[in-house]
């Protein structure tokens, strides 16, 4: 969400930003509306005075019995009122029409963010990791899951239709693993790029007002799945876990915050009508651990690449080959003036996978959900700038371990990493 003050001095910059987004320009029709609420404002402010000074001048007429004034006066503040009250109406619609048209402008992309259309506009910043050289064909996860007999599509179609698995035995615990795994590194205590975070368990369902502060609603609400109740299941634990400071004036020293979370998430994926049809891929339910970051505003691009290590840290652990994206305008989120995206290795697929994206976006979420912070020598209070990430998708982790650590035979290799969570197994065989 963008300050229409903001945007009433900065009107060139506001349109470049989103040329940059590929999208029209649109202050001048934002300022139209501002100028004429500010007009409305105006009118309002002088009936409003006006209205006062009349009521006072009634009482002087009253007392000096002059009556013929004193209804003259009280018929102008009757009309007076009618007037303030179409006044104040008139002030809401065009508040309502502003902040609609804001509602759904993206945030505008830093300086240095890539412009261009779509993912091909992307530049890669680092590739860490070889990929293993195979000496039989290498499966597709789906593939090796079924074979396993511990992933069943079948069953899940069955019971909730496309999108869904059942995982089952090993690769049900290996999911369990992986989130507990990358949940104490998370929870470390701090100590450089790594750690810090309190681990959060979130409500899984939100009111508007929470989608609507992470910039979800009002323009993605057909991506969301929404109660028969008028709630919304999280599409991501960022909604939760990022309006946990909403409505809030914090201290300076309390910043920086920082949240993680394991939670389902839940999205219709309403886009993806024929991508990633086999597999666990692109589900309507799906584990992920999510990374939010709240800090002061000159601290903002420093935490993206905190909070980017973070996430890569897991994969190194993994030993899994990735490879760090900066994304384009064309292709970063709606609420992200920056955005990496870690791609993981997939030798099934023989591509590199999102397993991660990790964003700043400023204060335009935390204008949306007024989360302010006040200057520890000052009387000055802030926006604070927000941050959000994944750290990881478990499902696309646990792909990314069955494609990398598979076998001739089909079984898989656990990472050594892992096998403290896994009671010590070192392989998963057919049974």
């Amino acid at each position: 969400m963008f300050d229409i003050k903001w945007i009433r001095d900065n009107p060139a910059k506001f349109d470049a930003g989103l040329a940059k987004r590929k999208l029209a320009p649109l202050s001048a029709e934002l300022l139209k509306l501002d100028e004429a609420r500010r007009l409305a404002v105006t009118k309002l402010q002088e009936a409003q005075a006006r209205r006062n000074s009349a009521s006072k001048e009634i009482g002087k007429a009253m007392g000096a019995k002059d009556t013929v004034k004193a209804e003259a006066l009280k018929a102008e503040v009757a009309a007076l009122k009618d007037t303030i009250t179409e006044g104040e109406k008139h002030e809401r619609d065009l508040d309502k029409q502003i902040g609609d048209m804001l509602a759904v402008v993206p945030n505008l992309p830093l300086a240095d963010v890539p412009i261009g259309a779509d993912e091909a506009a992307n530049t890669e910043v680092r590739r860490v990791g070889t990929p293993r050289t195979f000496a039989f064909q290498p499966k597709q996860h789906f593939e090796l899951g079924e074979a396993l007999g511990l992933m069943d599509f079948e069953a899940a179609s069955k019971i909730s239709g496309a999108r869904f698995v059942v995982l089952k035995g090993a690769l049900a615990r290996l999911e369990r693993a992986l989130a507990a795994f990358m949940l104490d590194i998370h929870t470390a205590p701090a100590k450089g790029q790594l750690g810090g975070y309190t681990e959060v368990a979130p409500p899984l369902l939100v009111k508007d007002h929470a989608a609507y502060g992470t910039g979800n609603l009002p323009k993605f609400a057909e991506d969301l799945f929404r109660t028969t109740t008028d709630f919304w299941l999280i599409p991501t634990a960022e909604v939760s876990l990022t309006n946990l400071v909403r409505e809030q004036i914090l201290d300076e020293a309390q910043l920086p915050l920082r949240f993680t979370a394991c939670t389902p998430c839940f999205r219709s994926e309403a886009g993806a009508a024929g991508r990633d049809t086999r597999g666990m891929i692109r589900q309507h339910q799906f584990t992920k651990v999510e990374l939010v970051s709240v800090v002061r505003p000159e601290d903002g691009l420093a935490e993206h690449e905190r909070m980017t290590a973070l996430a890569e840290e897991v994969l190194k652990r993994l030993g899994l080959p990735y490879r760090t994206m900066l994304l384009c305008t064309g292709d970063m989120g709606f609420a992200s003036q920056k955005t990496y995206d870690i791609e993981v290795w997939l030798p099934g697929q023989d591509a590199y996978r999102e397993i991660s994206s990790c964003s700043v976006c400023g204060d335009f979420q935390a204008r949306r959900m007024q989360a302010r912070y006040r200057l520890k020598d000052a009387k000055d209070i802030r926006y604070v700038t927000t941050l959000n990430g994944s750290g990881l998708a478990v499902g696309r982790t646990l792909i990314a371990v069955l494609e990398n650590y598979q076998e001739a035979d089909g079984s898989i290799l656990i990472p050594e990493a892992l096998r403290p969570y896994m009671g010590g197994l070192e392989r998963i065989a057919k049974a």
